[in-house]
């Protein structure tokens, strides 16, 4: 642990968060990278434990000068032995309605912004021998809506795997921790306007639930950790089981076969 430093992206929100928390134990200091200053400034009071530094940095993923910026900051700090490339957003939910626009925005955002990141703690990382993990979503897995974000996202997991596979010789690991839905508050307020959104949700869901934050959170240690090792390249799914299959189609299925 001794300087050992963890990086966050998009550090302010929920699973930013979480994860931020989740890695205080390993790390002596936690740079919490955020676009919105006052929101990064916020979660740094928030999770301040008297133990951990966590502290905060305004980056523009988008802007690879602003990642530079981000790396010499964390550099300062200790050794960086984890990146996690969590910033993300999603615009557009159909294809027929997704602007030229708002798909370069999301690919910017979503897959560039993870391309810049990396490339900025490129040497770092390979100081330290250290771990990426990718916060991807199970909408680069299959189809959920929000084609541009959903391409990004798929684009993170090759992504990952080609970190995994080129850098490996320099003892760096890349994984992709792709969630379900997650309780953030961006649902919390669907719920406000409709009560019923998780009720409506967790049908799908084998587990009958979306996911807190706190266990993306968890997966994110676990691969960030010295207990995963020899696993690189993956991408793991924490999403209620969604992606094994969706319960409410299952149930059907079993209802009309004919045995």
């Amino acid at each position: 642990m001794a300087t050992s430093v963890a990086v966050v992206t998009g550090a302010a929100g929920d699973i930013g968060r979480a994860v931020a928390r989740a890695l205080a134990g390993d790390h002596y200091a936690v740079v919490l990278a955020d676009i919105d200053a006052s929101a990064a400034s916020a979660a740094a009071a928030d999770l301040s434990d008297g133990r951990t530094r966590f502290e905060p940095f305004a980056c523009d993923i988008t802007d690879p000068q602003s990642t530079e910026a981000l790396a010499a900051f964390a550099s300062g700090l200790g050794s960086v032995t984890t990146l996690v490339n969590n910033a993300g957003a999603a615009r557009d939910i159909s294809l027929q309605s997704t602007t030229t626009e708002n798909w370069r925005r999301d690919m910017a955002l979503n897959l560039d912004g993870c391309f810049h990141c990396f490339k900025a703690f490129e040497e770092p990382l390979k100081q330290s021998q250290g771990s990426v993990v990718n916060i991807a979503s199970v909408n680069g897995l299959a189809v959920f809506g929000h084609p541009a974000y959903s391409a990004a996202k798929a684009g993170m997991i090759h992504l990952t795997r080609l970190i995994a596979v080129e850098y490996g010789k320099f003892g760096i690991r890349a994984n992709a921790v792709a969630p379900g839905t997650v309780r953030t508050q961006a649902w919390e307020a669907r719920a406000a306007a409709n009560p019923n959104v998780f009720e409506e949700a967790r049908r799908w869901y084998p587990l009958q639930r979306v996911v807190p934050p706190e266990d993306v959170a968890s997966a994110v240690r676990f691969l960030a950790g010295p207990a995963a090792r020899s696993i690189t390249g993956v991408c793991l799914p924490v999403d209620c089981g969604l992606t094994a299959g969706q319960a409410e189609l299952a149930a059907t299925f079993s209802q009309s076969a004919d045995y």
